[in-house]
């Protein structure tokens, strides 16, 4: 299990990084508090597995293109490149904003897919890849709305204090009757958000997905257009992965 803890958090490491060289092996001992003997036994099991890979030339560590593949198979496995993608691609295209898509995964949620808007000069910008708590932000909560009772109540317990449990789950029930959540400045001041969930044939939560918008443009006619459009989208692709209401 240590093994397990300490690849993981080597992972984690070279994923904060990935934007620049990677990591040498100190500097990699040195943030997961351990000796550099140590650190290189684990870099080299990891690199059989394909999970991280080393610059020949730099001798710097990034990750490995195993993370690819399974992120490819992960994919696969929703029907993404068929079902989901051309639906977010549409709705970008309706609406003119950015698009996103997310996945729960555990107490947070992953993004997994972004599809930008190139009209306007400011855009919303989330980092794919990104781990984001799942009380936060519109598409998080249209999930949590979705979910079983045992695991809203193993988040409220991570992340809201026990007396605003009450006032957080009538928000989720709120949610839950209208199909979609909506934020502002939650994550990112001067943006916004709508949400929406996307069930599978087995009614539970797939994912969500989301609008970005910059707060200033939106009005109230405008709001109203992106939840019909985020609805309407989420439902037909809910749909197309089996889901029945």
């Amino acid at each position: 299990m240590q093994s397990i803890d300490r690849a993981m958090g080597i992972v984690k490491l070279l994923v904060a990084n990935a934007s620049e060289d990677g990591l040498s092996i100190t500097e990699l001992a040195n943030e997961c508090g351990l000796p550099v003997s140590s650190m290189h036994r684990i870099l080299k099991a990891m690199a059989v597995h394909g999970m991280i890979e080393q610059d020949e030339r730099t001798k710097r560590y990034n990750l490995g293109n195993i993370w690819l593949e399974y992120g490819l198979h992960m994919y696969d496995t929703i029907d993404y490149v068929s079902t989901i993608r051309p639906e977010l691609v549409r709705l970008a295209e309706l609406t003119g904003e950015s698009v996103y898509l997310s996945q729960p995964m555990g107490n947070e949620a992953l993004i997994t897919e972004r599809i930008d808007n190139e009209n306007h000069a400011i855009r919303v910008y989330d980092k794919l890849g990104s781990r984001i708590p799942m009380h936060i932000g519109a598409a998080n909560k249209s999930m949590l709305a979705f979910m079983p009772n045992g695991d809203v109540k193993k988040i409220l317990n991570a992340f809201i204090a026990k007396e605003d449990h009450a006032a957080f789950r009538q928000l989720l029930e709120q949610i839950r009757e209208q199909r979609y959540a909506i934020s502002h400045s939650e994550r990112t001041e001067g943006t916004s958000s709508v949400g929406v969930p996307i069930l599978n044939r087995f009614g539970k939560v797939q994912g969500a997905l989301s609008i970005g918008v910059v707060s200033y443009t939106l009005t109230d006619e405008r709001l109203h257009y992106l939840i019909d459009q985020a609805k309407e989208t989420g439902d037909r692709i809910s749909v197309k992965l089996g889901y029945r209401a």
